[in-house]
């Protein structure tokens, strides 16, 4: 079973981690030793992902074991170059049950089976998991597989249809509480279902429950009642789709610059006035959940988070005007992949939004940062899910393409090799899961408490799904690089998500390095 591994990875990264506290004062030293930082937290990562593989259904135990003994053979490797500078001398070599387990023959059997079930590899549930899991694969395959590779050829904004049909199926208002109009179903019903909208598309299915989860979660951490009896119904219902505005054209990671401004206006409420940029489905979205700065604060105590309404655009450009005379411009920026709800640059100048807009009312001035960030937590861990969705649609495709495609005489699936690499792309697949739906669950006890482990999931699980599309790509030869075959599709989208919800480098250094390190402060 994986747990055999864990006892290695805990003797390798505790001792590390415990180094790499004292080396940087808990914590408050990260910028002076990045590369260390980034080096342990990733390898923290790898092991708390080895020890949830442990907990992997028993059916799924030969991948687990082989998912869960490749990385902890990684971790050496992960923690090498920063050896000496935390001082640990000479790291423990790979024990040999770990090497056995990732030798040619048992990781052959894995990719031998993927091929056999034409690459679903099942993950048991319960009842009620499962059937969402099956309601939700139902809908993707019926309405949106058909159109993900022209809507992605052609960069077609998401059609209105699976707007509809998502909003009565109830995708929308899966972690929303009941009380608010919201199915109250879990984090880990909420993964499922975006999981599988992923695993049809990324760009036209998977990413639209995100936007609303953000802003729902924002909502309900700091909202007034008055607020979140207003939006969280629409927002469930799928009344009004929102869009995210956190990015600035010189503001990325660094959300305590944003410096786009919202001043008291005339007669009441604020005006907004100053660019944004990547925010993503913003043509078509109702409302925009905008950070902006309201005071000359330094910092994140000078930020504000407020809903903003705007009128619906279909196209890839827009302008809008108010009465009073605010305007609001965008334009899309063309990206190779991830295509279908489009990314926006966006120049706000006085932009009127009401008073009662602004989330927390009078007490929610200068705690944006706060409550934005109380909304990313669920964007990681959506798009660890994301990652999920996209890494399996990669699997299934490479293991029907492999069993058909025919060389020197016979199937290349019958070639040790590419079976070999089928079935690490299995168990990469696997471990991506084990450790976003436990950071799910996790979600559901404590969300804060939860959210480095959620952090955890985001940054692993995209680095999956980049590595095991590439790997698919390869192993479709000449055509892993047509756009007439969905493997170049996964490739392209799948460079996105290691960048948004937390870009990988500051994701490790600013959130997983910072939690590990100040962990029982």
């Amino acid at each position: 079973m994986a747990d055999d591994f864990a006892a290695f990875a805990d003797a390798l990264v505790g001792p590390a981690v415990r180094a790499a506290r004292t080396l940087t004062r808990d914590g408050e030293g990260i910028d002076e030793h990045q590369v260390v930082v980034d080096r342990v937290a990733y390898a923290a990562t790898l092991a708390r992902t080895i020890h949830e593989l442990a907990a992997a259904p028993p059916v799924l135990a030969a991948e687990a074991r082989v998912a869960a003994a490749e990385l902890a053979a990684d971790l050496p490797h992960r923690l090498a170059p920063v050896a000496a500078a935390l001082g640990l001398g000479e790291l423990p070599r790979v024990p040999p049950e770990i090497l056995a387990a990732i030798a040619p023959a048992p990781v052959e059997a894995v990719g031998a089976a993927a091929i056999a079930s034409g690459g679903r590899i099942a993950w048991p549930l319960d009842e009620l998991l499962a059937e969402v899991r099956a309601n939700v694969q139902a809908f993707a395959e019926r309405e949106v597989a058909p159109h993900a590779e022209r809507i992605h050829h052609h960069d077609e904004l998401v059609p209105e249809r699976f707007l509809q049909a998502m909003a009565k199926a109830g995708y929308f208002g899966l972690s929303i509480p009941s009380r608010y109009g919201g199915h109250e179903l879990g984090n880990l019903a909420m993964i499922l279902t975006t999981e599988e909208l992923s695993r049809a598309s990324l760009a036209a299915a998977g990413s639209l429950i995100t936007r609303p989860e953000i802003l729902a979660k924002a909502l309900l951490a700091g909202g007034t009642e008055e607020q979140k009896q207003r939006w969280l119904p629409r927002l469930a219902g799928g009344e009004v789709m929102a869009a995210i505005s956190v990015t600035e054209p010189n503001v990325g990671s660094d959300v305590a610059s944003v410096s786009c401004r919202a001043e008291p206006a005339p007669g009441g409420g604020w005006a907004i006035t100053g660019a944004k940029a990547w925010c993503t489905f913003a043509g078509r979205a109702d409302v925009i959940a905008l950070l902006a700065r309201t005071s000359d604060t330094p910092g994140a105590r000078g930020l504000t988070l407020f809903i903003v309404d705007k009128p619906r655009f279909p196209g890839h450009a827009f302008e809008a005007a108010q009465p009073g005379g605010g305007t609001l411009t965008g334009k899309a920026d063309r990206t190779p992949g991830y295509r279908g709800m489009h990314s926006f640059t966006l120049a706000f100048d006085r932009w009127h939004v009401p008073a009662e807009q602004l989330v927390g009312g009078e007490a929610g001035v200068g705690r944006g940062f706060a409550l934005q960030m109380a909304g990313f937590a669920a964007g990681r861990l959506q798009t660890g899910g994301r990652a999920c969705g996209v890494t399996a649609a990669a699997v299934e495709h490479t293991s029907r393409y492999v069993a058909e495609r025919r060389q020197f005489g016979r199937p290349i699936g019958d070639y040790g090799l590419t079976r070999y690499h089928l079935g690490r792309m299995v168990g990469r697949l696997v471990a991506a899961r084990a450790i976003t739906y436990a950071a799910a669950v996790a979600m559901d006890t404590d969300e804060r408490a939860a959210a480095p482990v959620a952090a955890m999931a985001k940054l692993f699980a995209c680095d999956v799904a980049v590595e095991v599309t590439q790997l698919g790509q390869l192993l479709h030869g000449g055509w892993g690089y047509a756009e007439e075959y969905p493997i170049s599709r996964y490739v392209a989208d799948a460079q996105v998500l290691p960048i948004f919800e937390g870009v990988k480098p500051i994701l490790a250094l600013k959130v997983v390095g910072r939690a590990v390190l100040q962990q029982g402060r």
